[in-house]
């Protein structure tokens, strides 16, 4: 079966240190469970984890949801949010990654992006260089996820189809939020070859969808 590949650049610069840090874990490991659940994602949908503070990071390469194991995501006490350097990262292992089709063999769907982050770039110049880069790679979708008081909207929306909004990146919101990835990936994996985009299904209620 063809693959869905599935980027998470995930933030973890020094304002997500503790209870935010942990929150993270639990809902990514939520999120893999529910997807382990269903027999279409078990065969297609491939998942890779990038994280970004001071340095960005492949945690997870691109991995099938069976052998997929999340190991323990940490962050700095303190420190930036190079989010233009996750996107160079993300640029480089995507055009390695991704099957391209043959005459002979059909190659992945569209990848599907999703940006997590709790503030706004320290690396502006360096983002605003990569973001028509990887919107050249012609995502079936991306979604930026700006949590809190310090995320900067305005920027994701450079950048992702989508961005919604949360107020706090604690546990409960966090677990609505990543449940609805998941949803929205189980979306994307029943809607592949249909169109040029992916749709994303309603957000629950504490998650904004900025217009």
């Amino acid at each position: 079966m063809r693959r869905l590949p599935v980027y998470f650049l995930l933030d973890t610069s020094g304002s997500m240190n503790g209870t935010s840090i942990v929150a993270l874990n639990n809902s990514l490991s939520e999120m893999i469970g529910t997807l382990r659940q269903d027999p279409q994602a078990i065969e297609s949908v491939w998942i890779s984890i990038i994280t970004f503070d001071i340095e960005s990071k492949i945690i997870i390469p691109l991995s099938s949801i069976d052998s997929f194991q999340l190991p323990e995501i940490t962050c700095p006490s303190s420190g930036p949010t190079h989010t233009g350097e996750a996107l160079s990262l993300l640029f480089k292992i995507v055009n390695t990654d991704i099957k391209k089709g043959s005459m002979t063999e059909k190659g992945d769907w569209k990848p599907l992006l999703f940006l997590f982050t709790d503030g706004s770039p320290s690396d502006k110049q360096l983002y605003r260089e990569m973001t028509p880069k990887i919107k050249a790679l012609n995502f079936g979708i991306i979604v930026g996820c700006a949590a809190g008081s310090l995320s900067d909207d305005a920027m994701l929306k450079e950048l992702c189809d989508h961005v919604v909004h949360l107020d706090t990146a604690d546990a409960s919101t966090l677990k609505q939020f990543f449940k609805w990835v998941s949803e929205t990936i189980d979306h994307g994996n029943k809607s592949m070859g249909t169109g040029d985009k992916v749709g994303i299904p309603p957000p629950p209620n504490d998650i904004n969808l900025v217009i």
